[in-house]
């Protein structure tokens, strides 16, 4: 199957019926997040979608079944697949010996990746591409907030959904510019090139590199050497913008020798006060909605990126000051006069020192507990864990929770409470692997003049945080 592997040269003699009206396309499981926005993206262009799954959950079910894209039952149908099908668009999801895929094979079909198609829609664009391990939502959310705010119509894709935007995903024929979240995880099952390897940027960002994805790669060094790789590919004569207070990506961005423009960003001045983060501008202080010295940092890589794109320096504080945050990136869920509890995304070790920090130096009167559920494939095995000594040295109180069951459900050897407790390097920090005792514990905490800070890609084994609110209001 390996020989199936596609390159961007073999698909570009495909390029004038992308941009055909009622395109018959058809997605093999279409039911994820980027790949049920990108099918809601298409249908509003004007194709023809379909897709298939063998399951689809909300908010998917909803969105897919209001535009009529619901597939009538979940499950793969062979049957589906005919020859009048210009486009098959696989996801992530389906395996390399997926019914209709292999029939889409036998019938000699278009086969794309999701971001091989996204990059074929975008080839008369300038592509925005923002990269990095960790701050790429934000930033791209970010520069979409300042372009809406401006009334400059982009196309886009980005990992959240955003307020002020119906998808995740934008396509037109008329924009010039496209902003691509550049991820550095694998393109598709048959495809194991990273999906920003593909995107040919005219305009990137690297935000930071810390490795993360260690199953897919298994060393810092091969990690790293696809940052390497994704600057080679900006287009020859375009710009990368990159993020000088990371050593490594620093160290990357000056050792390439691909003849493009770089300008360097680092954290700008700001000060917090009475619970307030006032950004320094040439026009004075000025008060934004985000917080930390990672918030700022990326506010700083999105500036240059949008005067990249015509939208001058005070034309971005004007807009910026009324960002709120990308969703689950430090989302506050509840308040009162005397508590505050927020809810992120943060998994990889960097992000949780960066969130955790962040939160501390908001509410510095405040007890911080601050909470990490393990849940990724890299937080869940043995020799990654000890690159998150420290991550929590900023929580007056750190816990950590893991299940067992997600570790044998992704196959991997078996995590124990010591090997948790010493990879923290923190003598009091409380380990759950019971969700009801998580539950528990988190319930019966005096949360009083405190900051409580959930950091997960789950949900700590089916935790319901509205009920999390009514501990704080």
């Amino acid at each position: 199957m390996e020989a199936y592997v596609l390159s961007c040269n073999r698909l570009s003699t495909f390029d004038f019926r992308l941009s055909t009206k009622n395109m018959r396309t058809h997605f093999i499981a279409i039911g994820g997040a980027a790949m049920h926005n990108l099918a809601l993206a298409l249908h509003s262009k004007g194709y023809k979608v379909t897709g298939s799954d063998d399951a689809i959950f909300e908010p998917s079910k909803s969105r897919l079944e209001k535009k009529g894209l619901l597939p009538v039952e979940m499950g793969w149908f062979p049957e589906k697949i005919t020859s009048d099908i210009e486009a098959i668009i696989l996801g992530m999801h389906a395996k390399a010996d997926n019914p209709e895929l292999l029939k889409a094979q036998e019938l000699g079909l278009k086969i794309y990746s999701y971001p091989e198609f996204l990059y074929e829609q975008s080839k008369n664009k300038t592509r925005v591409v923002i990269g990095g391990s960790h701050g790429k939502t934000t930033i791209t959310s970010m520069i979409l907030h300042v372009m809406h705010y401006h009334g400059i119509n982009v196309d886009y894709m980005v990992g959240a959904q955003l307020e002020g935007f119906d998808t995740m995903v934008h396509l037109t024929e008329e924009n010039d510019f496209i902003v691509l979240e550049g991820d550095e995880y694998l393109s598709s099952p048959m495809d194991r090139r990273p999906k920003f390897h593909l995107y040919q940027p005219n305009i990137a960002l690297i935000s930071g590199i810390a490795w993360d994805h260690i199953n897919v790669f298994p060393t810092y060094e091969n990690y790293v050497e696809q940052f390497e790789i994704f600057i080679q590919k900006i287009t020859n004569g375009g710009i990368l913008v990159y993020n000088e207070d990371d050593q490594e990506v620093k160290r990357v961005a000056e050792a390439s020798t691909n003849p493009i423009r770089k300008i360097a960003y680092h954290t700008p001045a700001y000060t917090v006060e009475n619970g307030v983060t006032l950004l320094e501008t040439p026009e004075g202080p000025m008060p934004i909605e985000v917080f930390g010295a990672h918030n700022l940092n990326n506010l700083a890589g999105a500036k240059w990126i949008c005067q990249n794109m015509g939208v001058d320096e005070a034309e971005f504080y004007e807009a910026i000051a009324s960002f709120k945050g990308a969703s689950k990136r430090l989302e506050k869920i509840a308040e009162s006069k005397t508590k505050v509890a927020y809810k992120d995304f943060a998994h990889s070790p960097s992000k949780v020192a960066a969130t955790t920090k962040a939160v501390k130096e908001q509410y510095p009167n405040r007890k911080v507990v601050a909470c990490l559920e393990l849940h990724t494939y890299s937080s869940l095995n043995a020799e990654f864990l000890k690159e998150y000594e420290g991550a929590l040295n900023h929580a007056d109180v750190a816990v950590v929770f893991y299940s067992p069951d997600a570790v044998k459900i992704k196959q991997l050897e078996e995590v124990t409470y010591e090997q948790i407790a010493q990879s923290f390097k923190r003598d009091d920090l409380v380990i759950y692997t019971n969700p009801a005792d998580f539950k528990n514990y988190l319930f019966n905490l005096d949360l009083e003049n405190s900051a409580l800070l959930l950091m997960s890609s789950g949900n700590y084994g089916g935790l319901n945080f509205d009920e999390v609110k009514n501990l704080i209001e």
